[in-house]
């Protein structure tokens, strides 16, 4: 089954949590603390696989979740990190996230790699807060949460030629004439419900990626047939052939065959206009071809014409040349473009904050930065709480607040909590 777009919900691993403990062993005075780190959790990464062509791992998997980091422990040992979630998908993937509406990844060429979730962060165990001041430090840090997102997974076929055209016009056949590949044919419209790839050579060993995109009709843009379910994958071609039934078997004009399919295409996506196209004029055998094709060259007498007849495979190997042809003079092009084709490269998400004045006294602080940090700490512990204080005003949120005009005694809320505002500090 061919599976090209899914949605699923991807957790990354909680960090471990810090431990918080002493060296105590006999005749060893002035021990310290000795608590270790909480291990990072689970990232959750994508693997471009040339092996695979479908999505279908991924339909029936709609949740991914990673494991957890292990936490710290005594004699300053840390916990081991969990082992990455990696899950192997199609060249030609794209990965969006649905809150934000932006692309993830990209991934274009095999072997590439993106972390799409981040695992949360270890938790510092209480040796890392020793200092002069406060050398038995009796706190330490929980582990950051995983990132957790509802994310749109998006395959589209990478090939160097896609065949395009009316249903039933012999794409498939064409492309069982120059390719090993075996798309099913037969008299009826929309035989090919799923793009079918394989890898033509030209007569002097020039060789490139082949896709029989299925048929299309008027108003495709707007999703009618199969419309922009598939349109999508002519997006990243580099050379449209386009087959138009000179013979008219099911009575269309194929001078207006042409016109159709390339005001579909304008619609969808403008710029698959500027691609090179050569025309195959399809079934030269039947009576009426010829008029055709000549009524077709005076409306059309800019277009590259190449006459066949695929079923005999009579006049593939000029088409062969020319498509390899063109494909050399646009390799540069190519280049550029497989360059720009991650839109969206992920970043950590950066430490940011909201500041809401609720009424003359009191504020609200949001944001996902706070929400990751105000979990670390053990608000029990009254050192704890300092610290929470301390990273507070490290990451700007006391400065934030003066700005806004909070006053000593004012009572600022973070995750539901309530703290007191003094002397430029939340606590």
């Amino acid at each position: 089954m061919f599976v090209d777009r899914v949605n699923i919900k991807v957790i990354a691993g909680d960090g471990g949590d810090g431990m918080a403990s002493f060296r105590r062993e006999a005749f060893v005075p002035l021990g310290g603390p000795y608590g270790g780190d909480g291990g990072k959790g689970a990232d959750i990464v994508f693997v471009a696989d040339s092996n695979k062509s479908t999505l279908l791992d991924l339909r029936f998997n709609r949740v991914i979740k990673g494991k957890h980091g292990q936490a710290g422990k005594n004699k300053k040992m840390h916990g081991r990190a969990a082992e990455p979630v990696i899950l192997k998908v199609p060249v030609g993937t794209v990965v969006y996230d649905d809150a934000k509406g932006v692309v993830i990844a990209d991934l274009t060429e095999h072997g590439q790699r993106e972390i799409i979730a981040h695992g949360g962060r270890g938790g510092r165990g209480n040796t890392r807060f020793a200092t002069a001041n406060n050398p038995a430090p009796h706190y330490a840090e929980k582990g950051e949460l995983g990132e957790e997102l509802e994310i749109t997974i998006e395959l589209k076929l990478l090939a160097d030629v896609g065949i395009i055209g009316f249903p039933s016009v012999g794409k498939s056949t064409l492309l069982s004439v120059i390719t090993r590949a075996k798309p099913e044919v037969a008299d009826y419209h929309f035989t090919t419900i799923v793009p079918n790839l394989g890898i033509a050579s030209s007569p002097d060993g020039r060789s490139f990626a082949v896709a029989d995109m299925p048929g299309l009709i008027e108003d495709a843009h707007l999703g009618k047939g199969l419309g922009h379910v598939f349109l999508k994958h002519i997006e990243r071609t580099r050379v449209l052939v386009h087959v138009v039934d000179m013979g008219a078997e099911d009575g269309r004009d194929p001078v207006e065959d042409y016109r159709v399919i390339n005001e579909e295409l304008e619609k969808y996506d403008a710029t698959l206009m500027n691609k090179p196209m050569v025309v195959v004029a399809n079934k030269m055998d039947l009576e009426v071809s010829s008029d055709n094709l000549e009524r077709f060259k005076a409306a059309y007498p800019e277009v590259e014409v190449f006459e066949l007849i695929t079923m005999v495979g009579d006049g593939i190997e000029s088409l062969l040349y020319r498509v390899a042809d063109i494909l050399d003079e646009h390799i540069e092009e190519a280049v550029v473009e497989q360059s720009k084709a991650v839109v969206y490269k992920y970043e950590a998400p950066r430490r940011s904050f909201e500041i809401e004045r609720i009424n003359e006294t009191k504020w609200r602080v949001s944001g996902d930065s706070i929400d990751r940090m105000f979990r670390q700490f053990d608000f029990d512990s009254e050192e704890s709480a300092v610290q929470f204080g301390l990273s507070m005003k490290r990451l700007g949120v006391d400065q934030a607040l003066r700005d806004a005009g909070a006053r000593d005694g004012d009572v600022i809320i973070l995750s539901d909590v309530q703290f007191i505002f003094e002397e430029g500090e939340a606590y």
